[in-house]
């Protein structure tokens, strides 16, 4: 069955969620949104299926207070996977959420952090996600530090990055080597592409395989019970993606 890339991306981050038990999704997060979805809905029959967060619209949304509930429940353990994107990301995974340039003139300014270092520092795994990968995003260091990726010895963390997908690649995160590593490289392109759009550097093993596509099975399940689903929220996602309107 044929994909198209967003397909593609859902189902990449969808393969990072099988693990997870409870998953909060932000604010304009439609590509982790409708992987979560997709996971929770073929989980549903297991005794240990995903519970999923989403803020952002009614649906799926079990919080009445906004943040203050989902960092109330990451604080106390209860959320294991959150999604954390930037303008600026680095080798280090700090991520720059406010502005590039020299803070505080800097040359384009964003809506700002939020409570983005506070879930990367409680959430157990915290998953980056970001579609364009050059060397404009990924540089060799962020121009300000949103949320930190890795924290000095001695300072309790639990939380902290676990994975970046990109329309690249998949790369994971070694807290020990404060790295990135990566995994597999997406079909259609080469390990030295993915060297010469990133302005950081990162491990590579000496076989990188192949990204798997989405099953036709899953592919199934997403172009006709989530995509409705997700629509509730990012309605203008759907149409574009799956070009429907739900």
């Amino acid at each position: 069955m044929n994909y198209n890339q967003d397909e593609f991306l859902i189902c990449t981050i969808a393969s990072l969620l099988e693990t997870s038990r409870h998953v909060a999704v932000g604010m304009a997060s439609p590509f982790p949104g409708s992987a979560a979805l997709l996971v929770r809905e073929e989980t549903k029959n297991q005794i240990d299926g995903l519970r999923l967060s989403m803020i952002g619209g009614d649906a799926n949304n079990p919080f009445t207070d906004g943040g203050r509930e989902l960092f109330d429940c990451s604080g106390q353990g209860r959320i294991d996977t959150f999604f954390l994107g930037g303008v600026q990301i680095d080798g280090q995974a700090n991520i720059n959420l406010v502005g590039t340039g020299d803070y505080p003139k800097t040359d384009r300014r964003f809506p700002g952090s939020f409570g983005s270092a506070y879930m990367y520092f409680v959430v157990p795994k915290v998953i980056l996600f970001r579609p364009e990968h050059t060397r404009r995003v990924f540089v060799p260091e962020v121009d300000f530090i949103s949320a930190p990726g890795t924290s000095e010895d001695g300072v309790y963390r639990p939380g902290g990055p676990h994975a970046l997908v990109t329309e690249l690649c998949l790369m994971m995160f070694n807290r020990e080597r404060k790295r990135f590593q990566l995994t597999s490289v997406h079909p259609g392109h080469t390990v030295e592409e993915i060297q010469d759009n990133t302005g950081f550097d990162f491990d590579i093993p000496e076989t990188v395989p192949e990204t798997l596509g989405p099953t036709d099975q899953r592919l199934r399940l997403l172009r006709t019970q989530i995509s409705p689903e997700i629509a509730k929220t990012y309605p203008e996602f759907v149409a574009r993606v799956f070009e429907t309107t739900v």
